[in-house]
């Protein structure tokens, strides 16, 4: 069974490794294969579930929600995370692709989610990503609201600097329970930047997103040297696929990161999971770090 581990401080507690529905609508999968599939994770120990409004087209929170409505049991197991602050050309309304974070929209946006996901609440509410036109107070407003009326339990940010994150920070009465980053082997800016080092100094877990590079990993042929030393360290490790060595890379991370899984195939879930279990050593870690930028320490 997968950990549960404490997202923050003050934060709520979920499973080492979430279950991301970015691409739900990809997996075509009817309601009653979806509830299958979300009680096959479940029973794995996998209960944490990452969405955003604007996933799909704006149509994965709903999906989903049609599944929960089948079997309603299911949410009292599962701690539900979703998103807002981008507006997208999806809705015809939108002229343009834009990030909106003012007190009515996340409001708004949050109701909505509530009524596509079939429940009463959200468990973390997330803004999407930074916005320059984001007013701290505004935002807090809003948090404050919806969590005053129980809509939502817990917030946090993704994809915000250490800056960024500080400043609606300041504006709060409780923690903000994770930054939500990009961190995997292919893009490695934010392990040297401040940001998971900010979280390790205030001892918040971040969420890892695209943990395999978005299929870059195995269709990228730049990345071929990367492929054979994971494929080598996977051997070292006895592990069963290199993904298994990717999940275990960005786990020993110090703010140890909660993967996320973008698969809609359970036996990719149920390998990805057992990469809890494996131990690397410091030099297989840097290996690794050096096969994917093509250079060593200085």
């Amino acid at each position: 069974m997968v950990q549960r581990i404490t997202l923050a401080p003050q934060g709520p507690e979920f499973s080492r490794f979430v279950m991301g529905y970015w691409r739900l609508m990809d997996w075509n999968m009817s309601p009653v294969q979806l509830a299958s599939f979300i009680e096959e994770h479940l029973d794995l120990g996998i209960t944490t579930v990452d969405h955003a409004d604007i996933y799909g087209g704006y149509l994965c929170e709903a999906a989903f929600g049609e599944a929960l409505k089948l079997v309603p049991a299911l949410r009292s197991r599962m701690e539900i995370v979703t998103k807002c602050g981008i507006a997208t050309t999806a809705k015809p309304e939108h002229a343009l692709g834009h990030y909106i974070t003012d007190r009515d929209h996340i409001v708004k946006s949050a109701e909505q989610s509530l009524v596509n996901l079939a429940t009463d609440h959200i468990d973390l509410l997330l803004i999407h990503r930074p916005d320059p036109l984001m007013d701290a107070d505004e935002v807090a407003e809003a948090f404050l609201n919806l969590h005053q009326s129980g809509k939502v339990r817990h917030f946090g940010v993704s994809n915000f600097t250490p800056a960024q994150f500080a400043l609606l920070q300041s504006r709060l009465p409780f923690t903000l329970a994770t930054n939500q980053v990009e961190i995997s082997p292919v893009h490695q800016p934010l392990l040297l930047d401040g940001t998971l080092d900010q979280l390790q100094q205030l001892r918040i877990r971040p969420m890892a997103w695209s943990c395999l590079g978005g299929g870059r990993l195995f269709n990228d042929d730049a990345f071929q040297p990367l492929r054979d030393e994971l494929s080598t360290i996977a051997q070292e490790l006895n592990a069963e696929s290199i993904e298994q060595v990717v999940y275990a890379w960005i786990m020993r991370l110090p703010s140890k990161p909660l993967p996320i899984i973008g698969s809609g195939k359970i036996e990719r879930v149920r390998a990805a999971i057992a990469a809890e279990a494996l131990e690397m050593t410091r030099q297989q870690w840097f290996r690794i770090r050096k096969a994917a930028l093509g250079y060593d320490v200085p």
